[in-house]
């Protein structure tokens, strides 16, 4: 069997401030292309669908229009889950009428998992779609008490859903969690605040391929056949060293596994800049990626004038100006706790210490000076 391993297509996002939905649409077209060339017998999207509960139009446009040419063009089978982005009610509207056409949505948790087959000339294949569940809807969902945290709400939802495979049957497991170990980006919403949302990958050592979501970083986890397939696009600058692309899965009549990385290649790419003002604006322009999303990391030591205007006229899409001089966060320290009582050279020493994390040299201290006499001279010239 041949299928293809995506998640985390965060339809509807903004990136930092910008909408995304043609730079979605662009990748979406290289899946339908790849759908078309490598013929798979099933596409498994891994959760995070839509970037939040409630989509924009245009997101929700976007998937119909991908899902549609998927299934009436090319005839291939979707099993989609929903993330901890998705509303598991919203997204699993008509479950029941689509999963005629091929399209298996599983959104909500159900008090039985019950797995998706679909078959190859070896016969079937067992889907588990282990939809996201946060404990307390798994401890309630499946009435299983003891459950207190994401590892045992997944063992839980496993369980539940292994005693209706057959056994030695070849089987996937699609689930979107964080599996322990694993290498995290900083767009990825917490499944837990102040609890453990840790997944250990021994949960899934009983299936042949397990297809994950919620991490955006391609990556295997514990396993070679417990993967992520990693985000649709880059979706901070902190991930900008990150290919993204689909995981093209080969499977055998035995369930040994083949794994291809299909890249992705997107309209416009998400690059940090590092350099000094001038330097930055003298540097040759390559017009192919003049248009990419871009976070400028400036060196200089003093302020810039309209830095972010006068960079946007070589690099329309810088979104992001960063400067590690003046982002440090130096201690007060010695200094009373009523700042009435300090002098204004006092308190502005203080306030450069505490952005730069260094003290003011003599020279900087001497031109404070002359501007704070030249700001009181000013001020008893206008109150003659």
């Amino acid at each position: 069997m041949r299928f293809l391993h995506t998640s985390d297509w965060h339809l509807g996002r903004l990136f930092h401030g910008i909408h995304l939905t043609n730079d979605q649409a662009y990748v979406l077209a290289q899946l339908i292309d790849l759908v078309r060339e490598s013929k798979p017998d099933g596409i498994i999207i891994a959760g995070d669908i839509y970037d939040r509960a409630v989509p924009p139009v245009e997101a929700v446009e976007l998937l119909n229009e991908i899902i549609s040419q998927i299934l009436l063009d090319y005839k291939v089978p979707i099993v989609m889950i929903a993330g901890n982005h998705d509303s598991g009610e919203r997204l699993g509207f008509g479950s029941r009428l689509l999963a005629g056409q091929g399209l298996h949505v599983v959104g909500k948790l159900t008090k039985e998992i019950e797995p998706i087959p679909l078959y190859d000339e070896h016969g079937p294949v067992y889907f588990a779609p282990l939809t996201y569940g946060e404990p307390a809807l798994v401890r309630e969902g499946l009435s299983r008490p003891e459950i207190t945290n994401h590892e045992q709400a997944m063992q839980a939802m496993v369980q539940n859903v292994a005693k209706k495979i057959p056994s030695k049957a070849r089987s996937v497991a699609i689930a979107h969690a964080f599996i322990a170990g694993s290498m995290e980006s900083e767009s990825e919403r917490p499944l837990s605040i102040g609890g453990s949302s840790m997944v250990s990958a021994a949960v899934f050592q009983d299936f042949s391929y397990t297809a994950l979501g919620h991490l955006h970083n391609s990556q295997q986890a514990g396993s070679p056949v417990i993967r992520y397939s990693g985000s649709l696009l880059k979706y901070s600058f902190a991930e900008a060293s990150q290919r993204k692309g689909i995981n093209l899965i080969q499977m055998d009549k035995e369930g040994w596994i083949e794994i291809e990385r299909i890249s992705l290649t997107p309209r416009r790419d998400v690059r940090c800049i590092e350099g000094y003002f001038k330097e930055i604006l003298e540097r040759p322009i390559d017009e192919k990626n003049r248009q990419d999303y871009i976070s400028v990391t400036l060196l200089d030591e003093m302020p810039i004038l309209d830095a972010m205007g006068k960079l946007r006229e070589i690099f329309p899409n810088v979104l992001q100006i960063e400067s590690p001089r003046f982002s440090k966060k130096g201690v007060l320290s010695g200094l009373p706790k009523d700042h009435r009582k300090l002098s204004e050279k006092e308190l502005f020493t203080a306030f450069y210490y505490q952005m730069t994390g260094e003290s003011m040299s003599q020279e900087q201290q001497l031109h404070l000076v002359k501007v704070i006499e030249e700001l009181y001279r000013q001020e008893r010239e206008a109150s003659l």
